[in-house]
């Protein structure tokens, strides 16, 4: 579900954002994962001044850091990390004609004998290496992702995080461009393309909440168009007091 939106000041990008964004949501016992740009100390700072995990992206924007970590896991699994504190999960999954293997390897902070300024992030207690092959029908691609954690070295929970992460993308950015039209909208002016997303993202909650019509959102967006009652059992679904069960609640930014 989409809990809260932050409008981006007209040349600025999300650092900004992600703060005023974290103010507004209840975070306390959830894991937040951020992408590269959020990767920011004050950031992990707020994260866990407020109670919450964090798991973040580390790319190339530190890149200091991320030159320590890739080499040092890189000679370290050359060597099947003989000799260190390592956390490995490995899942295959067959899909859409594909096949996704992921392997995670995270280690604690204290492996690296001499980490680059750790105690810049509060909270730091693992470093994790995420490697993912796709097999499609005709090419093999293999990404590999580097990531900063206040989590405890537990490859298989801070793995199914991250894929959880992952999944945003299809469950709520994808679905927001293809099925909702966001990205071909023409609204531009004053306040309308921000109050436009919130309908959209409204819409999307409430649809994602109405369990019993086992059809996909294009259907059940337009048999809301076509039938007033079931308008009206999309629209109760806002209504219901629904807590959210486990305390590692999921967040992206």
């Amino acid at each position: 579900m989409v809990l809260a939106q932050v409008k981006v000041e007209d040349k600025s990008n999300e650092i900004t954002a992600i703060p005023a964004l974290l103010e507004l949501l209840d975070i306390t016992g959830a894991i937040i994962a951020i992408d590269a740009m959020g990767t920011q100390t004050e950031i992990a700072k707020q994260i866990v001044a407020k109670k919450a995990d964090y798991v973040l992206a580390l790319k190339a924007n530190h890149p200091t850091l991320h030159s320590q970590v890739q080499q040092w896991f890189e000679t370290h699994k050359a060597n099947n990390f003989r000799g260190v504190d390592v956390s490995y999960d490995k899942r295959i999954e067959k899909a859409h004609h594909r096949r996704e293997i992921r392997e995670v390897w995270s280690v604690p902070v204290s492996a690296i004998g001499q980490l680059y300024q750790p105690k810049v992030w509060a909270g730091l207690q693992s470093l994790v290496m995420v490697v993912l092959v796709r097999h499609l029908w005709n090419q093999t691609t293999r990404e590999v992702q580097f990531y900063l954690t206040s989590l405890h070295s537990d490859a298989q929970f801070i793995g199914r995080a991250i894929r959880k992460h992952w999944g945003i993308e299809n469950e709520a950015h994808w679905t927001l461009d293809c099925t909702f039209s966001e990205d071909a909208c023409r609204i531009r002016s004053f306040h309308s393309p921000e109050n436009f997303a919130l309908l959209r993202r409204f819409a999307l909650n409430a649809l994602n909440c109405e369990k019993t019509y086992k059809r996909s959102l294009r259907q059940k967006m337009k048999r809301t168009a076509m039938d007033n009652n079931y308008m009206i059992r999309v629209l109760s679904c806002c209504f219901i007091d629904n807590t959210l069960g486990s305390s590692n609640c999921l967040c992206q930014a």
